[in-house]
């Protein structure tokens, strides 16, 4: 059971990881250790509550594919257990930032006392542009 925030947790069997050889330099090692980590969720398949199964779905993010699948690839370590452990992570950081919820704007009005003082602004600059140009004799 991975726990996300209070109120959202996550089966062990929701998420996919599989090991391939990660991209990159790193000489010989690369070329033979399977240590970069896919992990997969299956959104519309996971034990997440429907709610936040939509708001997943509906943010803007390359990762999900049309099925409704998540696929994050982990290979900033050199072990496959600290790629493991960085992609569990960063999944529940991308889950808590898309489920949080965003405070609505509220409008705001400039005082007249603002709008004063920008016009006068506005009065001085158009002063001093015009003082630039060439003077008729």
């Amino acid at each position: 059971m991975i726990t996300i925030t209070p109120t959202i947790t996550l089966e062990d069997s929701d998420i996919e990881m599989q090991a391939i050889r990660a991209q990159g330099a790193g000489g010989q090692n690369v070329n033979k250790v399977s240590s970069a980590i896919h992990l997969r969720l299956d959104i519309p398949a996971s034990s997440l509550t429907q709610e936040v199964k939509d708001t997943l779905l509906n943010t803007k993010d390359s990762r999900i594919s049309n099925e409704g699948v998540f696929v994050l690839k982990a290979q900033n370590s050199r072990t496959q257990e600290q790629n493991r452990e960085d992609a569990i992570v960063r999944l529940k950081a991308w889950i808590k930032s898309a489920t949080k919820k965003q405070k609505p704007r509220r409008a705001t009005r400039m005082s007249r006392a603002v709008k004063a003082r920008r016009g006068e602004a506005k009065k001085q600059q158009s002063v001093r542009k015009s003082l630039r140009k060439k003077v008729d004799i």
